[in-house]
This record gives structure tokens, C-alpha cells and sequence, in this order.
């Protein structure tokens, strides 16, 4: 009776292959590179990533944040357009950290796959590291995971942490919003990365009458448009109009909101004290082709539209009304669109944003 020897199975055979993700990083490296600023003390490569704070800081407070990208992959994937969704991944968690008045330092990144293509890999980090460029944070580490069998073919997942600082004296928590203080919204870049669940059922609803564009870009474009970055241009409207318990001189930003899940409905209560509340005029600010087809598609009302989608404001900005017009200069000569939109009001027994 003879038997044969059973041929070895290698890593490769099981569906992971270390060349590729050897090969994924060297393509990151330079990318990475682009991101360094103070602080980075090792990066890429290491089992840990080592940053120093700043010595700048006199008290400084970690601010971190996590994020995803959501059901927006899922287009991405169907579109194959996967240089964008890396800033996304970098926009929500950064944009996130700058509402408590903080300044991204580091990111770091987890991909996942069932099998790494590289080319779609190194697209997706290229935007990644782009994001982190453009909000001044070192892109310094990262894990890339190839998983066989967890993922359908050519489809992959993305979380993404930052980590800012911010001076304790100069943290903004809303605590000081009052009556009377001005709402400022900053234009949203599109749908951001929030209601693509809903996103994806309007675009299959209109099937084939899909608009060739929507506000002058490609409809593809359109729907994929990265979020806005809001970091250098709010922390420099920080810097020019820090808020002030001085009553002859109150100062300017007191909270900021970032509207993302839960749309304006359910963000800006999040940076308001107990008893106040947003109330919001409906019209004061252009709303764009890009959230009237959705609106239109999906056949809801306003209220709906403003708890699932930014509805054209990704970023809120609460001041005293003396600094307001002030304020909003500022933040237009930065290169935002910004819009007075509403004013702080006792609750009383009503909601906590009021579109009206």
C-alpha cells in the first residue's frame, strides 16, 4: 500500500499574500512622507507610531476620534473611484476633533480586504494621506489587513482614529452658548459621508434618468464629492476670534458642530446647554441641485432631509452677535461660504433645532 506526501500549502495558497503588502508599503512611504510635521518622532514602519506634543502647549488635552466611511464605499466599489473616500475617512474623524477647538496631530488607518489589490489599495491611501495634508495632521501609521473570505471580491472597509490637541483653557464645549448668540453655517462639499444608505436607493430608484450633472459636476462626481475639510480654515478663525468670559470684551466662537449622522436635526443639540435651543431660518441658505434630487427622488419632507443628510451645512459655528458679522468675514476670506442661518433661543417646551 503506498501513500503520497501532502503538498505543503503556503500563505499565498490560503489567499494572503506578504509580497503584495510589502509591495502596499513602500507605494505608502512616500505618500506618508508628504504628511510629516513637528511632533513625529516615528512613523510608518515601526510596531508603534511616536509622537511628541508639541512643546508649545502649555496644558495640552488629547482630543481622538474614530470614524468610517459607511455605505459611500459600496458606489466606490460599483464606480471604481476610490481616490476620494481616503480624504472622507480623514475629514470625519479630523472634523470631528475640531469641534472641541483642537488641532488634528496624527491619523492612523485600517483597510481591510478579502484580497489586496494594490493599485485600489495605494489609490485609497493616496487620498488618505492627501486628507491628512491638506488638514495639517502626520498620516503616521496604519494596518492593512488581507482576510480571505471576509469580504466580497474587490470590495474592502475603512476606519480611520485622529488624535489633536488642545490648550485646556481653550477647550470649547458650548457651555457658554446663550440666548440671543448667532448660528453661522459653512457650506457642506455635497452629501459628505453620512445617508448613503438612503443616497444609494434614490440613485437606484432613478435607474437609467439619473441627471448627467448636478451643480456643474459629472452626477458621479457629484455624489462623490469628498467632505469638506474644515480644520485650517476654522482653527485660524479660531485663532483671529477666541471667545472670551471678559464681559466688555465677550469675543467670538463659542461651539462648533459637525453635521454628520443625524444631519442639523441632531447635531447642533449636541454643543448647546440644556434649556437652549437652534432655531433655524429655513431658505437662508442656497440649497443645491445635488439635495434637491435626493429630496425629490426619495419623496421626503424637509424635516426628514435635515435629520439625515448636512442639507448643504457641514460645519456650525455659534458666536455672540456682536462678533458675528466679524466672525464670518473671516471665515470668507479663509475661502469658506458661510451663511447666518439662525440664533440661540430659550427652548421652553419646543425642539431643539427649529427650521423655520
Amino acid at each position: 500500500m503506498s501513500s503520497s506526501a501532502t503538498p505543503p500549502i503556503s500563505y499565498k495558497d490560503a489567499g494572503v499574500d506578504i509580497d503584495a503588502g510589502d509591495a502596499l508599503v513602500e507605494r505608502i512611504k512616500p505618500l506618508a512622507k508628504k504628511t510629516l510635521r513637528e511632533g513625529v518622532m516615528a512613523g510608518i514602519g515601526g510596531f508603534g507610531a511616536l509622537f511628541e506634543v508639541p512643546k508649545r502647549y502649555q496644558e495640552p488635552v488629547l482630543v481622538s476620534g474614530t470614524d468610517g466611511v459607511g455605505t459611500k464605499l459600496k458606489l466606490a466599489f460599483e464606480w471604481n473611484m476610490h481616490d476620494t473616500v481616503g480624504i472622507d475617512l480623514v475629514a470625519m474623524s479630523v472634523n470631528d476633533v475640531l469641534v472641541q477647538g483642537a488641532e488634528p496631530l496624527f491619523f492612523l488607518d485600517y483597510f481591510a480586504c478579502g484580497k489586496l489589490d494594490v493599485d485600489t489599495a495605494a489609490a485609497v491611501v493616496g487620498g488618505i494621506a492627501k486628507g491628512c495634508e491638506l488638514s495639517g495632521c502626520a498620516l503616521i501609521g496604519g494596518e492593512t489587513a488581507e482576510m480571505p473570505g471576509m469580504y466580497p471580491a474587490g470590495e474592502y472597509d475603512l476606519a480611520g482614529f485622529a488624535v489633536g490637541a488642545v490648550e485646556k483653557s481653550k477647550i470649547l464645549t458650548g457651555k457658554n452658548v446663550q440666548a440671543g448668540d448667532v448660528v453661522l453655517g459653512l457650506a457642506s462639499s455635497g452629501v459628505h459621508s453620512n445617508g448613503f444608505s438612503l443616497v444609494r436607493k434614490c440613485i437606484e430608484r432613478a435607474g437609467s434618468n439619473t441627471p448627467a450633472q448636478l451643480d456643474g459636476k459629472p452626477f458621479k462626481q457629484a455624489i462623490m464629492e469628498p467632505t469638506r475639510l474644515y480644520v485650517k480654515n476654522v482653527l485660524a478663525a479660531l485663532a483671529q476670534h477666541p471667545h472670551s468670559e471678559d464681559a466688555a470684551s465677550p469675543g467670538g466662537i463659542k461651539a462648533l458642530a459637525h453635521i454628520t449622522g443625524g444631519g442639523l436635526l441632531e447635531n447642533i443639540p449636541r454643543v448647546l446647554p440644556d434649556g437652549l435651543a437652534a432655531h433655524l431660518l429655513a431658505g437662508s441658505w442656497p440649497k443645491t441641485e445635488l439635495f434637491a434630487w435626493l429630496q425629490k427622488t426619495a419623496g421626503i419632507d424637509d424635516i426628514e432631509m435635515n435629520r439625515t443628510f448636512n442639507n448643504g451645512i457641514g460645519m456650525i459655528v455659534v458666536v455672540p452677535a456682536e462678533a458675528a458679522e466679524a466672525t464670518a468675514a473671516t471665515l470668507r476670506a479663509l475661502g469658506e461660504s458661510v451663511y447666518t442661518i439662525g440664533a440661540i433661543a430659550e427652548r421652553g417646551t419646543g425642539a431643539a433645532v427649529v427650521v423655520a
